[in-house]
């Protein structure tokens, strides 16, 4: 099959998705749906953000490429973060795979093909606010389990299931902080502060810089006699395309400086929610009258607060 026929059949199964499922990308998990679907491009919106990404058929066309000769795979671990949309996109193609033993993306061979791992119903996607919520409430859990404990007396399993929640509580509170810096631009005045019982918040200005369109950049460096090969590069999103579904490597076209560091690479949705409703019931029935004291403390407590503020 050629990649004109593969890419048709792509845009058609895209365009007949059911509108209660949604694509999340192999790595980072970020559930998308397939916003139109043109000749050269599929336009796709991500549902965590207002982020939007064109995955364009030119692009396609390397993985196809890539895909195509003897025992080639895509590894999924070392998946740049932009090429994540392309590769949960082309799992819909009877022509691919997903060899979840060797967590790579490779061509099916006759009557092998299984549904992709990456299409998901919308009920299963929590909002940012649910997913923070549920995984701060396993976290703050775990860490009254090992309040007075050294680390290197906490089983090797409950280092990984601390590790995996941080990792999840720091990704979901940076983008609900984003989202909400943003309902706050708001709500200041320049110059403007806004004080909340934890802290205070200030507006602040600086210039962030975008190129405009090439041809006008050239145009006024000819005009002041700049060379212009002193500015032409290579564009890195491209870059990192080709050396995913290509025979250059890394290597050639990069300087690396080796790192070692834990990376989650799982999360065990399943069980979290087991934990998760575990943890919800105890809270349920917590009627003791130390709870009660203890909440009469913290109203208290926000009252002085309260008192505090407004003097100052």
């Amino acid at each position: 099959m050629v990649f004109a026929d593969v890419w048709q059949r792509l845009s058609e199964t895209c365009k007949s998705l059911d509108p209660d499922t949604v694509l999340v990308t192999p790595n980072s998990e970020r559930p998308f749906t397939v916003e139109s679907a043109q000749s050269a491009r599929l336009l796709v919106s991500f549902l965590d953000s207002d982020e939007r990404q064109s995955l364009t058929r030119d692009q396609f066309s390397v993985l196809y490429d890539r895909l195509g000769t003897k025992d080639a795979a895509i590894k999924l671990a070392d998946l740049p973060r932009g090429v994540e949309p392309y590769v949960a996109v082309l799992s819909l193609s009877p022509r691919y795979v997903y060899d979840e033993q060797a967590d790579a993306l490779r061509e099916s061979e006759e009557g092998e093909h299984t549904d992709t791992p990456f299409l998901r119903p919308r009920w299963e996607i929590r909002t940012p606010i649910e997913r923070v919520h549920d995984d701060t409430l396993l976290l703050a859990d775990m860490l009254d389990r090992f309040e007075d404990a050294e680390f290197q007396t906490i089983p090797d399993n409950d280092l990984v299931d601390l590790y995996v929640l941080l990792s999840d509580v720091q990704h979901g509170a940076n983008d609900l902080r984003k989202a909400v810096g943003e309902t706050l631009l708001g709500h200041i005045g320049p110059e403007d502060r806004l004080h909340g019982p934890f802290g205070t918040v200030t507006r602040v200005r600086r210039n962030a810089r975008s190129l405009k369109r090439e041809d006008r950049i050239l145009s006024q460096l000819d005009k002041h006699d700049v060379p212009r090969k002193w500015v032409l590069g290579v564009v890195p999103d491209k870059l990192d395309v080709v050396v995913a579904a290509t025979d250059v490597e890394e290597e050639d076209v990069y300087d690396i400086e080796t790192l070692e560091y834990v990376q989650k690479t799982a999360t065990e949705s399943a069980k979290k929610q087991n934990r998760l409703q575990g943890i919800e019931d105890r809270i349920a029935v917590l009627q003791s009258e130390e709870a009660d004291a203890l909440r009469e403390e913290i109203a208290e407590l926000e009252s002085r607060l309260d008192e505090l503020l407004a003097a100052g």
